[in-house]
């Protein structure tokens, strides 16, 4: 098994090199001298992006995580979690806000909390609220929405309200059930004798590794649905608010763009899709997209992961459309 994992972390590897050297080799190209359809041509670049824009969240991320399980202690966690699970989802809420990281960056984060002891509700809690919550998707949402800022505010508080509901979902059909996956994680022996700053660096590195396969994977299928989905059928559907707020989460699934960055795409679609419609797409995508949903299947069951996005669906549709009809 340890040779297995090893080979599969170095073929990783490989292929992450192979990529930043192929990054660095698209940028040198003069494109007008190559007959590649513009079709790929955009997949190429919408891959890249995603990339390279998700790399640096992921990074974030697996050193939380590492930190997390070389300094925190499951006696830390259980101390400071209250022990009422309802009361526990105001300040879980209010966690999320702190933390200054993407939806990619979140799940190693919570993988490890709940592997510390952190129930089930809480974590997921974190990982829905922390994408839309954290302050550097404030200034984002902020910045793109200037001139409308009840879609500003009205973002944060519609997710604060869908969050508190997701979780106690959650705690209603899965309590405190265990729903990781037994996932095999290389444990180095210097690690387990050596100081404190070499175990966060291995753990970073095997959570990196284990990230990284899925991140490529989704980005690439993310580029090809943004590439030939037919956008002018969503223009068509604008007209219907049931319609197309289910048609901009849907949108927002498959582009897969980072809680940073979705703000800027929601503001060029403001003069086409009503705010209602808007903000079920600043809603869904940080909570839940084909990228995140190909990383929480690799260290989550199966079962547990659909029911999820079950969950998050019907709540931030009813919560939009609830919004919608008050503020006509």
């Amino acid at each position: 098994m340890t040779n297995l994992s090893k080979l599969s972390k170095d073929l990783i590897g490989v292929l992450l090199l192979l990529l930043f050297g192929y990054c660095f080799l698209f940028v040198n190209i003069d494109t007008k001298d190559l007959t590649i359809p513009a079709s790929l041509l955009n997949v190429n670049s919408i891959f890249l992006s995603i990339i390279l824009e998700a790399i640096p969240f992921i990074l974030l991320g697996v050193f939380a995580s590492a930190l997390i399980q070389v300094f925190v202690s499951e006696e830390l966690i259980q101390r400071l979690i209250p022990k009422n699970p309802y009361i526990a989802l105001i300040p879980a809420v209010l966690v999320s806000a702190l933390l200054p990281v993407c939806e990619c960056a979140i799940i190693p984060v919570i993988r490890r909390l709940l592997k510390k002891g952190m129930p089930l509700h809480i974590g997921v809690v974190i990982l829905v609220g922390a994408p839309i919550l954290n302050p550097v998707v404030f200034a984002a949402t902020f910045y793109a929405f200037q001139s409308n800022m009840s879609i500003v505010y009205s973002r944060i508080g519609l997710a604060a309200v869908a969050c508190i509901l997701i979780g106690l979902s959650v705690y209603f059909f899965f309590r405190n059930s265990n729903q990781l996956r037994d996932v095999y994680v290389h444990e180095h022996e210097d690690a387990k004798v050596g100081n404190k700053l070499k175990q966060t660096l291995y753990h970073a590195s095997d959570e990196f590794f284990d990230m990284g396969k899925y991140l490529l994977f989704g980005a690439l299928v993310a580029s090809l649905f943004q590439t030939f989905l037919d956008r002018q059928l969503l223009t068509n559907l604008a007209s219907n608010d049931y319609m197309s707020s289910a048609v901009m989460m849907g949108f927002a699934y498959v582009l897969s763009l980072c809680s940073e960055a979705d703000a800027f795409v929601a503001s060029s679609f403001s003069h086409t899709f009503s705010p209602t419609a808007l903000l079920a797409f600043l809603l869904y995508g940080p909570m839940m997209d084909f990228k995140n949903t190909i990383m929480l299947l690799s260290f989550f069951k199966k079962r547990f992961v659909f029911s999820l996005i079950l969950i998050i669906t019907v709540i931030v549709y009813a919560i939009v459309m609830a919004y919608g009809m008050v503020s006509r």
